[in-house]
Formats: structure tokens, C-alpha cells, sequence
């Protein structure tokens, strides 16, 4: 499988090789070793599913550190792009932003750490996206933040109308969500993944 880093640290996209045949296609969309082999070991406690319209933008969503929530996400059917948004204070990356084009063709997988943000949106009709998450969504942990906020300036397609939940709409923006205290900082989460990997058995 090729692995890339993003620039945001935490977070890479992988490329699984397809198989194909006559009878189709067969490719390992996930593998956790190669996530213990990056220094972030993975354990699966809750797998997710969307199906989104065109346009539907969903996020931007995460949770707090700890335990948080770390997410495998790949595209099962359909396009969607999709956005690691780094909301660390202290982060040389903070506010900043990767984008990756999700689909059923290239079948890249993002995984994103403990304490990021993510977000997308549907290129196509009835985009499928799957979702591998480190641990059980927990309401009183999870929060939002505007995936409109022109300070983020996320690279959402002009020509597409986003379709918004009324909470993703109502979330705060950075500056809000960092004033009132609601993001993880960028040293409790290098605290948090140093602690994942000695609990791992991983050392340095």
C-alpha cells in the first residue's frame, strides 16, 4: 500500500493496490499495521457509514482529547472531497487545511489523528463513505465548527450548493470554538500519541 503524508501532522492518505480480473476487482482498503508502523496505533471500535447527496457537506467535526476519536475514511462508492482540518492551537499547521479527492476509483484512504478536524462534501449523488473510528461516538465529546468559516477558507467547489445539517450550519467558527475553550491543544495531543504508543508497545 503507498502511504503519503499530509503536510498537517497526523495524517497521511493511502493507496491501495487494485487487483482486477474478469471478474472485477479486489483490493485491502485498510491495514492497521501500517498505521502501528507510523507511530499511531489503530484499534476499531465503531464503523460508520454516510450515504450523502450532491452537495451535502458534513462536518466540520471532532472530538476532545482525550480519548477523541482517530478516523480511517475512504470513499465506497461516488466523490467526495475530503478535508483534514488542523484546529490544534499551537500547531505550526493550525487553521490550516489538506484536501483529498475521495472515490471509487483511486479508493485513497485518509487517516486522520486523534484531535483534527474533518470534513466533506458529495461530488456525486449517493456518495457512500465509510468511516473506521478508534472509539464509540460519544454526544457529550463530540463538537463542530463552521465548515463555511471564511477564516478556514475550505476549498468547497463554488459551482456546488452546499446542503448543510441545521447543527453543522449553527457550529461556531475557529476563533469562536478557540475562545470558548472547546479545542484540543497541540500539546495535549503529542501527549496523547506518545501515551497510544507506549500503551502500544511501540516506544519512540
Amino acid at each position: 500500500m503507498d502511504v503519503r503524508a499530509l503536510a498537517i501532522d497526523g495524517s497521511w492518505v493511502f493507496t491501495p493496490p487494485q487487483h482486477r480480473d474478469s471478474r472485477g476487482t479486489f483490493l485491502e482498503w485498510f491495514r492497521a499495521e501500517a498505521l502501528a508502523e507510523l507511530g499511531h496505533p489503530f484499534t476499531t471500535a465503531q464503523a460508520n457509514q454516510s450515504v450523502s447527496r450532491l452537495g451535502a457537506l458534513r462536518g466540520v467535526h471532532f472530538a476532545s482529547v482525550p480519548p477523541s476519536q482517530a478516523k480511517y475514511v475512504t470513499c465506497m462508492s461516488g466523490q467526495v472531497l475530503d478535508c483534514v482540518v488542523d484546529i490544534r492551537p499551537g500547531s505550526p499547521t493550525y487553521g490550516e487545511h489538506e484536501a483529498v479527492l475521495l472515490d471509487d476509483v483511486e479508493r485513497h484512504g485518509v487517516y486522520l489523528a486523534e484531535g483534527l478536524g474533518h470534513a466533506f462534501m458529495a461530488l456525486s449523488e449517493n456518495a457512500v463513505i465509510s468511516y473506521l473510528c478508534s472509539t464509540p461516538y460519544n454526544p457529550a465529546n463530540e463538537h463542530g465548527i463552521d465548515p463555511l468559516d471564511p477564516d478556514l477558507a475550505l476549498p468547497w467547489p463554488r459551482e456546488i450548493t452546499p446542503l448543510l445539517s441545521p447543527k453543522d450550519s449553527e457550529a461556531p467558527s475557529l476563533k469562536e470554538a478557540e475562545a470558548a475553550g472547546l479545542l484540543p491543544t497541540y500539546r495535549e495531543c503529542l501527549a496523547f500519541y506518545e501515551a497510544r504508543r507506549t500503551q502500544a508497545g511501540l516506544g519512540q
